[in-house]
């Protein structure tokens, strides 16, 4: 697999990774992410594999704009009354739980009947996510349970021949991850920004 690293973001090079099935790395709010295109089973499998991940913790989705999130969220079970609630939080460095859709892949949701979304305002994630056309899948670039990578150098000496695509920018100034909460529910799943 051929690696594009781009400081300059070549989106041509980002959207052939991302169409034919390989692995992408790009900046988030705190660390560096890890990513595929979301309905892509063999790419998430790969990606789990390469994190050493099991499927039944499920992953983020990290997206642009809510449109990119309604082929995944079931839209209808927010409800009126929630909605506040959840575009309250974006864009910005919180990702939420929200009801999947019944056909949302068990790859993406795990063992979970929620699916995790984030729409960013970080510029470079927002700006991949446009060129993509696409949600995409957010995981921290590491292996499981070691500390995640925080610049495209890490990333391209840890990860690099089994990327298809790094984009070299610096991520975001926050300290810790997203914060993840049911805005259904009001319940905190992890503490974050």
């Amino acid at each position: 697999m051929m690696t594009t690293v781009s400081a300059t973001p070549d989106w041509t090079s980002a959207r052939e990774a991302f169409n034919g099935g390989e692995l992408l790395a790009y900046p988030t709010e705190a660390v560096f992410g890890l990513g595929c295109d979301p309905t892509n089973e063999q790419a998430v499998q790969r990606l789990l594999d390469l994190k050493q991940r099991p499927v039944q913790k499920g992953l983020i989705l990290l997206a642009a704009d809510y449109s990119q999130l309604l082929p995944f969220v079931d839209d209808k079970a927010i409800g009126q009354d929630k909605r506040f609630s959840v575009f309250s939080h974006w864009p910005g460095p919180v990702t939420l739980l929200l009801p999947a859709r019944a056909d949302c892949p068990q790859w993406l949701r795990g063992e979970h009947m929620t699916i995790a979304t984030r729409v960013t305002a970080f510029e470079p994630a927002r700006q991949l996510c446009k060129a993509l056309g696409s949600a995409i899948v957010s995981t921290s670039a590491n292996l499981s349970q070691q500390p995640a990578l925080t610049s495209a150098a890490e990333v391209e000496q840890s990860f690099g021949d089994r990327l298809g695509w790094i984009y070299q920018h610096p991520v975001g100034g926050a300290q810790t991850p997203s914060k993840i909460i049911n805005p259904l529910t009001g319940e905190v799943v992890r503490n974050g920004l």
